[in-house]
């Protein structure tokens, strides 16, 4: 379902509630693309701070609910404001202190911070944190906020895969190692924009799709999904 931009003091916002877009208002709509930015730069762009939130997380110790929910505040973010206007590595940072809070597993600005610095050139850190790194923070969560006009409610595609898992029928074992490819898929889903096309629970179908091919195995699903 595409969603209708808006002009909001110079800037785009989304109506609140509704963050899925065609793959038109991605790749040739989007506040980046208005900006002169190459689709190619763009996706680039994204993988880099999907995968600075991951990595920052992983090391933090976070679930992956915390992490899918940085990645999918940093997508949404950029659907809404260009990357010629944020520096992304400074905006994956502030996705993923909000997230810690939204998934009630919080962590400080400092370590943060003190993860992301190594994992950066020097020069874009001073570039994009400036003098005092932790008030750069602190601005950018609010206006991640803003920006996402506070729509802080979300759901990823674990909890569907296993819900949908849990009803196969065949052998458990088989069904495990499907089950793990599946959620192999998820997490590199968060490298593409799959987030802002799909609900959750189309992805896990989706992904478990693909796993069972791999896996050869023949999904035998019950007539009605579980929670749907």
């Amino acid at each position: 379902t595409s969603t209708g931009f808006c002009r909001v003091h110079g800037a785009y916002a989304v109506r609140m509630a509704e963050w899925y877009f065609s793959r038109e208002d991605i790749e040739r709509d989007s506040p980046s693309r208005m900006r002169g930015l190459s689709q190619e730069n763009e996706m680039k762009l994204r993988r880099e701070g999907a995968k600075l939130v991951t990595d920052i997380g992983h090391t933090l110790q976070l679930s992956v609910e915390t992490i899918a929910t940085g990645v999918v505040l940093f997508h949404r973010f950029y659907m809404c404001s260009s990357f010629t206007d944020f520096k992304h590595h400074v905006v994956a940072a502030a996705c993923l202190f909000l997230s810690g809070k939204i998934e009630e597993t919080p962590k400080k600005c400092r370590d943060i911070l003190r993860i992301l610095h190594p994992l950066i050139p020097e020069s874009d850190f001073v570039a994009g944190f400036g003098s005092d790194p932790k008030e750069t923070l602190l601005v950018h969560e609010r206006i991640l906020l803003q920006t996402v006009k506070f729509d802080l409610q979300m759901a990823h595609p674990y909890s569907s895969l296993l819900k949908f898992a849990k009803a196969l029928s065949g052998d458990r074992v088989k069904i495990q190692k499907l089950v793990q490819t599946a959620w192999t898929f998820v997490n590199d889903s968060l490298c593409t924009t799959l987030c802002l096309q799909w609900e959750p629970h189309l992805i896990a179908i989706a992904v478990l799709h693909v796993a069972a091919r791999m896996h050869k195995f023949t999904l035998q699903m019950p007539s009605v999904l579980p929670g749907h």
